[in-house]
């Protein structure tokens, strides 16, 4: 895979059953260079294999069926728009539009009756974020902070644009001249915001909830009575991390809090599904220990409740074994059972689990699901794999029937490397599990390692746009899951708690060692080294406490941890948890205070508005290499945050690979990535 070839990574989102179980919708989403933007439509989809656009939006997703299955709710977004609301009839026809957010809708659910639907969607406070016509952003009355959580990557400041939950009404699509009106008043000129529903042309909302607080992931109750959502509004809700399940009326009125009734420790509560029969309410949670805050390395694990006696939480997972936290949702499945999604040693799981613990793996081995549905006896999954960037499958006996082929242009336009697994041993004996992904040719060819982010998070059996992008430019790429990974058990990544840039250091050059000495292809003598967020910390980390690479990238590190808990988002309570208080321990895991032992050349990449690692890191970590005469650069990405290798404007991750192939054309060029004289 090439640069310019991002445009071929059609990723699927989670697909939605039609209730008789015959066929379903998915999104299909990709990168458009022309657009800048991500673009995607709805398919339908029989079991049998058939498919067809159902939709031709600029960005559709999130589809989901009415109960009934005679309507279709999604999420559309017009270029450079919010995503709203729409609705279409089962079988096609004109979308109608259900919602005029000013800050766009997220997460919402259809009632049982399938006559309503409950949305969450941020409301800007007044005179900000374009309420008031003429007052910019520069322009708005300053903010005054009182608390720790005022601002999030991706979100920016968020105490002034809360997520609140509101109720619409689905309208009758069958109404020939209802459809027929909101069409017409749909192309009269806007406005401003909410202009559109002030002027009839979409059905008014009702707002429920109003606390200062986010109020999250709302979902109707199994009879359609109460809506279940996520939210902190506790006393010490700007000191911990904790966030409960709550329940209101449909009128938004009566709240009850579920969880965090009881007991030693608190838990950070989310993904509320009711059981289809009524009687439980499942949720995914994290233990936070009793202060709250001991986040580090803790598996998400899937706990029931009874709706009749909300403190006889049960915890039907093992925490240390088994963990629902990378893709954080819940499937109904069956009368009172759910389908949760496990990652473990590069795998994504699918497990059904009932609401007594009786788990059953559905899809295990090279897979990573991301997103299911279930109607009747028929289960479907969104997934990826080492040659596929997305598409869908009906669950068939002990396998998968893929019923899509969305990756086919991937496949026929680009080389896939196939990544190989492999496990070497740590100096301790510790075994260290990854992949290797070998380029064309017999070599010797240069070796990239590369470091994930989090820490706790892993490389693992999907389609990685990154590794195929180097190992076609000439790069032996070497993934694997250090000490502090998740997918190996809490201990395995709770050993760096207060001991970063120790045995995940070990585990990453005893990996590359083993890699080295297995395979002739690969040069040993010709080395880089790349990471972002921790896998920047520890590749900075790296470069000073080993000096045989011959240059390295540190992309959106986490540098400095003092500096680190004023200025990031998660600052306040991310360095204490990982490093520690002291000030002298943390100096043993702080790469600022070993930069003097950098000579290795290293290029920093940084987005502006990063409000997980800010800029700051990538701005003093370059300024001191300069300052003691190491070979740097810095490439600042302006308008992006944390996620611009993963969802960053199209041209702008086509442009940063550019620039990282450049680099490494300098210092390791390969026959398919020379150097150019020109720019040395």
């Amino acid at each position: 895979m090439k640069p310019d070839q991002i445009e071929l990574l059609t990723t699927t989102g989670a697909p939605t059953l039609h209730p008789d179980g015959s066929r379903l919708v998915v999104a299909a989403t990709r990168p458009d260079l022309r657009a800048d933007s991500y673009v995607g439509q709805l398919w339908e989809i029989t079991l049998d294999g058939g498919r067809r656009r159902l939709t031709r939006g600029f960005h559709d997703t999130s589809p989901r069926f009415a109960p009934d299955g005679t309507v279709l709710v999604f999420l559309r977004a017009s270029a450079g728009g919010k995503p709203q609301l729409f609705a279409v009839q089962a079988t096609g026809g004109e979308p109608v539009q259900l919602t005029d957010q000013p800050l766009g809708v997220g997460r919402f659910d259809i009632s049982p009756d399938s006559a309503t639907v409950v949305f969450a969607a941020r409301v800007p406070e007044h005179g900000r974020y374009g309420t008031i016509d003429g007052v910019g952003a520069g322009l708005e009355d300053p903010r005054l902070v009182t608390q720790y959580k005022y601002r999030m990557n991706g979100l920016g400041y968020t105490t002034d644009k809360r997520s609140q939950l509101f109720s619409v009404t689905l309208p009758d699509l069958d109404d020939e001249p209802y459809v027929t009106a909101v069409g017409r008043l749909g192309q009269k000129p806007v406005e401003g915001p909410g202009a559109l529903e002030e002027q009839g042309a979409v059905p008014a909302a009702t707002q429920l909830t109003g606390a200062d607080a986010d109020h999250l992931e709302p979902v109707f109750s199994a009879d359609g009575h109460r809506i279940l959502f996520t939210a902190a509004l506790g006393d010490d809700a700007d000191s911990t991390l904790v966030s409960d399940i709550h329940s209101i009326a449909l009128d938004g009125g009566d709240r009850r809090q579920l969880t965090n009734l009881g007991g030693d420790t608190l838990l950070g509560c989310g993904a509320p599904r009711p059981s289809a029969d009524g009687g439980s309410v499942f949720f995914l949670a994290s233990d936070l220990s009793p202060s709250g805050l001991d986040f580090v390395a803790r598996n998400t694990a899937l706990y029931v409740l009874s709706v009749d006696d909300p403190t006889s939480v049960r915890r039907l997972s093992e925490p240390e074994t088994v963990d629902f936290g990378d893709v954080q949702d819940l499937v109904a499945a069956g009368p009172d059972a759910v389908l949760a999604f496990n990652r473990t040693r590069g795998a994504g799981e699918l497990l059904r689990i009932s609401a007594t613990g009786e788990t059953e793996a559905l899809v295990t081995g090279p897979t990573v699901v991301t997103g299911a549905d279930a109607a009747g006896d028929a289960v479907v999954v969104s997934y990826t794999d080492p040659a596929t960037s997305g598409d869908v499958a009906v669950v068939e006996g002990a396998g998968l029937r893929t019923l899509t082929d969305f990756s086919a242009g991937l496949r026929a336009d680009t080389r896939v490397g196939t990544p190989q697994e492999r496990t070497y041993t740590a100096p301790d004996g510790t075994p260290v599990h990854g992949w290797v992904v070998l380029p064309e040719g017999d070599g010797p060819h240069p070796v990239l390692l590369v470091i994930h982010g989090g820490p706790f998070a892993q490389y693992g059996w999907g389609y990685f746009d990154e590794a195929q992008v180097y190992a076609a430019a000439g790069y032996a790429v070497l993934l694997c899951n250090p000490r502090g990974a998740a997918g190996y058990g809490q201990a395995h990544g709770r050993v760096i708690k207060e001991a970063m840039g120790t045995v995940d250091l070990d585990d990453v050059l005893a990996y590359l060692d083993g890699a080295v000495a297995e395979f002739d292809a690969m040069d040993g003598e010709r080395l880089g080294v790349m990471g972002g967020s921790y896998g920047g910390y520890l590749t900075a980390w790296t470069i000073a406490h080993d000096h045989r690479f011959q240059a390295a990238i540190v992309e959106r590190g986490y540098l400095d941890p003092p500096s680190f808990v004023g200025s990031s988002d998660i600052g306040w309570f991310f360095s204490e948890e990982y490093t520690g208080t002291d000030p002298a321990h943390v100096e043993t895991q702080n790469p600022f205070a070993t930069i003097g032992a950098v000579r290795t050349p290293a290029f920093v990449i940084h987005s502006e508005e990063d409000l997980r690692c800010p800029i700051e890191q990538a701005q003093r970590y370059y300024t001191a290499l300069k300052k003691q005469g190491v070979e740097t650069e810095m490439l600042v990405f302006p308008g992006e945050t944390h996620e611009l290798s993963r969802s960053g404007s199209p041209w702008h991750r086509r442009q940063r690979f550019e620039h990282i192939l450049r680099w490494w054309a300098r210092y390791l060029p390969t026959p398919a990535n020379p150097s150019d004289p020109a720019v040395r």
